[in-house]
């Protein structure tokens, strides 16, 4: 029995996915104009009035490429509205691109995120239609026909748009997006090579092994789980090296500033190295150490930016210190309130490094994003974290000497006491006859 097909209901979904294709279009524009923090200026207030507009052109110019199914030759129409999705990609960045100065800097650092995932992301996409969907990249390999999996590949690249915008949409503050650029590079360095032999090779190697050895199905799922495993340990160690490579200058500045702290003299030069020192070797927005006294961490350091206005002590009970415990760096993120006290705006904390052993937490660093806007990186933590454990080895040092002085101090007095006290019991002594 042959199965019959509607023309209208068929003509029903093309309009209707040409409708959602073109709403689509609108509002990528319109993510464009507010993102990353959902706000916009007057500036663009009259290209957000027209998106309707161009929502309603797109709809037609995609709708009417489905005109033939009527019998209308549409290979024009539709390369216009494969083109339209350039126009709007390319309208989109550009709009990114303004805007860029219009943000202050942690929003700005956010927004160079929406930058690279569209760079990357939307002309791997535009290719893809355009390859799929028209003949207009047939010139570039006449009587050939690419694979789907080729383009299977550049919507998959077009993923990394989606990563990058969810990231700077979900944080409000974001890493340097250089960092996230060299690990999807080398991310695509480990999975092509391996790829590309897979490819052309599996089918060879299957059929070798069948000829003499019959394997289940289940045993190749678990050779293809291993290799994915495989790939996966190989991509985490290269982009470790690379940021090792990266980051020579960070692991030596961490090792500057740690020898100096272990080499302080006093508690002073301590806080010196944690506030001043690594503000200055991060660019850092503020910084601040409070050392515990009593019920209390009072501020005992902080770069010049701080003023009398904000918190000089933290109470051990506040909640944002609730993790303190745990002994490595943390971020505040929602744990601040107003009633803190801390520096507003870019120079309020974002990351707290406790300083102290598995028994107590002597002092507590807060530091601000860097002074551009971008989040700490996991090597920047890590060296923080380096410094605290030297910082608290040098609070003890410090303060074992202290009460080592004063033990010596007191048990001097004690002696010249002692000694007063038998001269003056021996000169009362009456003389024997």
């Amino acid at each position: 029995m042959m199965q019959s097909y509607s023309p209208i209901a068929l003509n029903i979904k093309n309009i209707a996915g040409a409708v959602a294709q073109a709403i689509g279009s609108a509002g990528f524009i319109w993510f464009a104009l507010r993102a990353p923090t959902d706000q916009t200026t007057s500036r663009w207030r009259p290209a957000e009035r027209a998106l309707p507009l161009i929502a309603a052109a797109v709809a037609v110019l995609l709708t009417l490429s489905y005109a033939n199914l009527i019998g209308y030759r549409t290979e024009i129409v539709t390369r216009v509205g494969v083109l339209s999705g350039l126009a709007v990609a390319v309208c989109a960045f550009l709009i990114l691109l303004a805007r860029q100065r219009e943000l202050p800097p942690q929003d700005y650092q956010r927004l160079r995120w929406v930058i690279w995932g569209c760079l990357i992301g939307l002309p791997a996409l535009v290719f893809a239609d355009a390859g799929t969907t028209t003949t207009l990249l047939n010139g570039l390999w006449p009587g050939y026909s690419p694979p789907e999996q080729l383009w299977g590949l550049f919507y998959l690249v077009n993923g990394v748009l989606c990563l990058f915008v969810s990231e700077a949409v979900r944080r409000p503050y974001v890493v340097k997006v250089s960092i996230p650029l060299r690990r999807v590079t080398v991310l695509g360095l480990a999975l092509s090579l391996p790829i590309l032999l897979l490819h052309q090779e599996i089918d060879h190697l299957r059929e070798a092994i069948s000829e003499n050895v019959s394997l289940p199905a289940w045993v190749w799922i678990a050779i293809a789980a291993f290799l994915l495993f495989l790939i996966s340990r190989v991509h985490d160690k290269a982009a470790h090296h690379v940021d090792r490579l990266f980051n020579r200058s960070l692991a030596k500045t961490g090792d500057q500033l740690g020898n100096a702290i272990l080499n302080a003299e006093n508690f002073t030069g301590v806080e010196a190295q944690l506030v001043q020192g690594v503000h200055n070797a991060l660019g850092l927005a503020s910084a601040s150490v409070f050392r515990q006294q009593g019920e209390v961490y009072k501020r005992t350091a902080s770069d010049p930016a701080r003023d009398d206005t904000t918190a000089t002590t933290l109470d051990r009970t506040d909640p944002m210190l609730e993790h303190v415990r745990a002994h490595h760096p943390f971020d505040l993120g929602g744990a601040l309130k107003p009633q803190d006290s801390l520096p507003a705006g870019l120079s309020r904390p974002i990351l707290a490094v406790p300083i102290g052993d598995q028994l107590r937490c002597l002092a507590v660093a807060l530091y601000g994003p860097h002074a551009t806007g971008n989040d700490f990186s996991h090597d920047e933590r890590i060296m923080l974290a380096e410094l605290a454990e030297k910082a608290a080895s040098a609070f003890m040092k410090l303060t074992d000497d202290q009460l080592r002085r004063r033990i010596a101090i007191l048990e001097g007095e004690l002696k010249a006491f002692e000694s007063k006290f038998s001269n003056a019991g021996s000169q009362k002594r009456p003389r024997s006859p």
